[in-house]
C-alpha cells in the first residue's frame, strides 16, 4: 500500500529529529558535496548507503545501465551543476554485477525504447566480441561487460566539455570508475582515475586499456 510509504516517512523523520533536532535545519541551509556519482538505476544499489555517506555529502544521478553519454540532457545538467555550481572534486561512475540493464543489452531481445538507450552498451559488446566469446559462463560474461562499460562511461567523461573546462582552469576533478557486488556489498576499484587532461591523454593513447584482461577481475 502506497500509505504504508507516508508512514515510514513520518516514522524516518521523527527518528530523525529524535537522534539530532537539527538535522532537518542544517540540510535546508544547502549543500555542498564533494562528489558526484553517476550510478545505475537498480533499487538494490543505494548510493548513499553503499559508500556510509549522509543526505548533502553525494550527488547523485542515476540511469539504466549508469551511462554518460554527452547527448543525454538529464545528465549535461546534473553534470554542469555539479562542477560549476557544487564545484565537486570527484565524479564517480559505479556499475554493478548482475545488472539488468547490461542483460538486456547482451540478450538479443526487444526491449522498446530502452534499447535505443543501451546501443551504447551493444557497441561494447561489437568492439570486445572475441572476449567475450571466450567467456562460456553467461555471469562472468555480463560482469565483464560491466566492467568494460564503466570504463567506457570514464572515458567519455574525460572528453565532455564540462569536464575539460574544469581542468582547463585548473579546478580539481578526479575521475573514477567502480563496480559494486550486490553478493557481497563491496565496491571494486577499476583502477581508472583519471585526475587531469595529462591522465585523460595517456589513457586515450593507450592501446585500448580496457584488454588487459579476458575476464572479470572481480567475479562478483
Amino acid at each position: 500500500m502506497i500509505s504504508k510509504l507516508l508512514d515510514n516517512n513520518l516514522s524516518w523523520a521523527a527518528g530523525k529529529t529524535h537522534d539530532d533536532p537539527h538535522y532537518f535545519l542544517r540540510l535546508s541551509e544547502g549543500q555542498r558535496p564533494e562528489y558526484l556519482w553517476i550510478g545505475c538505476s537498480d533499487s538494490r544499489v543505494p548510493a548513499n548507503e553503499v559508500v556510509g555517506m549522509q543526505p548533502g555529502e553525494l550527488f547523485v544521478h542515476r540511469n539504466v545501465a549508469n551511462l554518460a553519454p554527452i547527448g543525454d540532457l538529464n545528465l549535461m545538467a546534473v553534470l554542469q551543476f555539479a562542477i560549476e555550481s557544487l564545484e565537486v572534486r570527484h565524479i564517480i561512475v559505479c556499475g554493478h554485477y548482475g545488472c539488468g540493464g547490461i542483460r538486456a543489452a547482451m540478450d538479443n531481445a526487444r526491449h522498446g525504447v530502452l534499447d535505443h538507450w543501451l546501443q551504447r552498451v551493444q557497441r561494447i559488446c561489437e568492439d570486445h566480441r572475441a572476449e567475450l566469446q571466450a567467456i562460456h559462463d553467461p555471469d562472468m560474461r555480463a560482469n565483464l561487460v560491466a566492467e568494460l562499460n564503466v570504463l567506457a562511461q570514464v572515458r567519455s567523461l574525460a572528453r565532455n566539455p564540462y569536464v575539460t573546462d574544469a581542468w582547463r582552469r585548473r579546478q580539481p576533478l578526479a575521475l573514477h570508475g567502480w563496480v559494486y557486488s550486490i553478493r557481497d556489498g563491496l565496491l571494486r576499484d577499476l583502477e581508472t582515475t583519471i585526475g587531469g587532461r595529462s591522465d585523460a591523454d595517456v589513457l586515450f593513447s593507450s592501446a585500448q586499456p580496457s584488454r588487459r584482461r579476458q575476464q572479470p577481475k572481480f567475479p562478483g
